[in-house]
């Protein structure tokens, strides 16, 4: 990120929690802390200063940058002063941090406007390197060995938390560090909700079930969806199911370094469109991951980006039907030269318990 968009410096403001960045932990290589009130600055030249408290100074050491403690707020705006100093054009993450972890930095600074770096950084973060796409598929492979176990979970009356629950602490127990986001269980009509939170529905004779979920790994997180059901379903959600899977196939044949994003979800669109489940495919078909379960890369029909290798992102194509249920099917995909690696690997066949 250096000279980012033609800026002296960047900055990486953290505030309290939860409003912390990411990218903080991206530039420092940080694996623990929680760098609460924390600064990272970016100089034109690559150098990196972190200013930190003492709570988060053993921790700080042990990563990147030439650390700064201070003990008290004046310490700090002096710390703040030093590193930006003098420049003028200075860049932040204005799409994470926190109003008052910016005005915080730019009233120690002496500055008179600051600017979005957000996209720079994106930009920057969006592309993995090799120990990057590692984290990653370690990752990967703990969501796929919980989702080979799902069908062991199942069973007659269990609840929606009760599954969800095992199924996050299976993937601590495989390693995890700790979840990519809250876990979807949905059982039956419940499932047509694509941000369902599980709840105390019971699973019963005939029902989907479509789990959403995802572990992290070094701080990289999964994402992966499967969808099953438990005894024979209705024949209109095996239809839906073939019509997902055939989605999916299509938009990841249109996934390689160069191509347009947008080219997948409109492969996906267009066969769940010509289909009796026209229109009832409600979201884009991927988005960017990384540190964070969602980045700035949009597989959408609307996107104007160009996949890059590197990139890592999931292919999630689904049908849902309110009083139903809903399928989807979601993988974690890394972008290659000359097409993609499927991160996620456990059976996409439609699957009865």
């Amino acid at each position: 990120m250096s000279n980012a968009e033609g800026l002296d410096a960047v900055v990486i403001a953290n505030g309290e929690a939860p409003f912390l960045d990411s990218t903080f932990w991206y530039l420092t290589e940080q694996d623990s802390g929680s760098f609460e009130g924390a600064i990272a600055v970016v100089g034109r030249d690559g150098s990196l200063d972190v200013i930190v408290s003492p709570l988060e100074e053993e921790s700080a050491r042990l990563g990147k940058g030439e650390i700064h403690v201070y003990e008290t707020r004046a310490e700090r705006d002096s710390l703040i002063r030093e590193a930006l100093g003098g420049l003028e054009r200075v860049g932040f993450n204005l799409g994470s941090a926190p109003y008052s972890a910016v005005e915080c930095v730019r009233s120690a600074a002496g500055l008179s406007e600051v600017a979005d770096a957000s996209r720079a950084i994106a930009r920057a973060v969006s592309v993995k390197d090799a120990k990057e796409i590692e984290m990653t598929r370690k990752a990967c492979r703990i969501s796929s060995a919980v989702a080979a176990e799902i069908p062991g979970m199942l069973s007659e009356g269990v609840t929606e938390r009760e599954v969800a629950a095992r199924m996050d602490n299976r993937m601590r127990d495989l390693g995890g560090s700790g979840n990519a986001f809250d876990t979807i269980a949905a059982f039956g009509a419940h499932a047509s909700q694509p941000h369902y939170a599980p709840g105390d529905g019971r699973l019963g004779k005939g029902d989907v079930a479509l789990f959403d979920f995802g572990s992290k790994y070094g701080r990289y997180c999964s994402d992966m969806t499967r969808t099953v059901f438990f005894g024979k379903p209705p024949e209109i959600l095996e239809r839906a199911y073939a019509v997902v899977l055939e989605a999916q196939e299509a938009g990841l044949a249109e996934y390689r370094a160069g191509a347009e994003a947008r080219a997948a979800a409109i492969a996906a669109r267009d066969v769940v469109d010509s289909s009796e489940f026209g229109g009832r495919f409600i979201h884009s078909f991927g988005h960017g991951i990384g540190m964070e379960v969602h980045q700035a890369i949009s597989v959408s029909s609307r996107s104007p980006q160009i996949l890059e290798a590197g990139n890592i992102v999931s292919a999630e194509p689904g049908v849902y039907l309110p009083g139903i249920g809903g399928i989807r099917i979601e993988d974690t995909v890394l972008i290659t030269e000359d097409g993609f690696e499927r991160l996620t690997d456990f059976d996409r066949s439609l699957t009865v318990v």
